[in-house]
């Protein structure tokens, strides 16, 4: 059973499905539906048409060069049939479609990585550019006001939470200093037995 390729969105024609177009210089374009003859017609450039693999593949959304895809290239030697041949194809042919399918999920994980990155930045410039589309300029207002009120009662919170003995020592040095009052030493007495 051939399998043919669309030329234009390069997806795979089974036996008995699309159209195929023969131009005057007798070059062959196989067509997966109309929709693809029809583009083809308006003169179209598949690499410009976004839903097509060959703008995916340059975009970079999609794997361009993998050796998997070595396994789908159409070979036009004739072999002769050898049914051992042919088993051997057929188990090689499951295990590179694995290969290829898991090739593609991590390929797909890794741009959805970034593609997320992305987003979280544009989201964030959004969110600064855009605030008063999700709080209301009176909302903020208040809030800031709150929050410029509670910083000015917490200093006189941390005040009070101070032992009282350190605070009456500290306005008796204040005291003090102001008055100058010069301290006197106590005297020695004098013993008899001293003199």
């Amino acid at each position: 059973m051939r399998l043919e390729k669309c030329w234009f969105c390069s997806s795979t024609i089974y036996p008995g499905h699309g159209i195929s177009f023969v131009r005057n210089d007798a070059s062959v374009f196989n067509f997966c539906r109309s929709k693809c003859h029809k583009n083809f017609k308006m003169k179209r450039n598949p690499r410009k048409v976004k839903w097509t693999k060959a703008y995916r593949k340059l975009a970079g959304k999609e794997l361009a060069e993998d050796t998997t895809f070595e396994m789908e290239r159409q070979r036009n030697k004739p072999v002769k049939y050898n049914r051992e041949l042919v088993h051997k194809s057929v188990k090689a042919m499951q295990k590179v479609e694995e290969v290829r399918v898991a090739r593609q999920d991590r390929f797909h994980e890794a741009r959805m990585k970034r593609a997320a990155k992305q987003q979280n930045r544009a989201d964030q410039k959004e969110l600064e550019t855009g605030i008063d589309l999700i709080e209301a300029p009176v909302a903020r207002l208040h809030r800031e006001q709150q929050a410029q009120a509670e910083a000015e009662v917490q200093p006189m919170a941390v005040e009070q939470a101070e032992p009282v003995k350190e605070k009456v020592q500290a306005k008796e040095k204040a005291v003090k200093q102001k008055l100058q009052i010069p301290v006197e030493k106590p005297k020695k007495r004098v013993t008899a037995m001293e003199s």
